[in-house]
């Protein structure tokens, strides 16, 4: 093991490499290229977070959800749900669920009603 790389799960296994990052701890890749076949939970601790982003962008609007502890497919399947319930467009990047225009304040209310803790973060 080089000096880089550091965390040890429960399980005994490396969890994160500076080189590499994340290891999937049970085929114990890069979770990029994870072999074993599991579905993996993006980072998060259960509350969603809205908040409304321009920068980078190109000056458009762009409402970002993110800190839910959902696999990528159920992510996707959110999104979906969202981009519908909106009639706009929008993707899942890296975990997180990026839709187009200003809608924070109504996907708050919905994903409340849905069942999700939510918190309006940024400005």
């Amino acid at each position: 093991m080089s000096k880089r790389q550091t965390g040890f799960g429960s399980l005994g296994g490396l969890v994160f490499s500076t080189d590499t990052g994340r290891m999937c701890p049970e085929c114990r890749n890069p979770v990029d290229v994870c072999s074993c076949g599991q579905p993996q939970i993006a980072a998060g601790d259960g509350i969603a977070r809205v908040r409304r982003e321009t920068k980078g962008r190109g000056g458009k609007t762009v409402t970002t959800i993110s800190g839910l502890a959902l696999s990528i497919d159920e992510l996707k399947t959110l999104a979906k749900r969202i981009k519908a319930r909106c009639g706009c467009g929008g993707s899942v990047v890296d975990g997180v669920i990026e839709i187009q225009g200003d809608r924070a304040d109504m996907l708050c209310q919905w994903l409340t009603a849905e069942g999700f803790k939510t918190k309006r973060s940024g400005g």
